[in-house]
């Protein structure tokens, strides 16, 4: 999440130009840089990662 709007932090888009880059909603995009985990699923953060051109790597450590 942190990669995810650093990234769009340093592209210098608006959250609107944002949002349409990663196929989201200009609302979803501003929880993003304030943190609002609990409303973003893994799933939504992959495919918001992916579709800004980053890649994603997952790895479990079993405790």
């Amino acid at each position: 999440m942190q990669k995810i709007a650093a990234s769009v932090k340093a592209s210098d888009w608006t959250q609107a130009d944002a949002a349409k880059q990663c196929g989201v909603t200009q609302p979803r995009m501003h929880d993003l840089p304030i943190g609002r985990v609990s409303r973003f699923s893994l799933d939504a953060l992959v495919n918001i990662a992916t579709a800004n051109g980053q890649r994603v790597r997952i790895s479990l450590v079993a405790v």
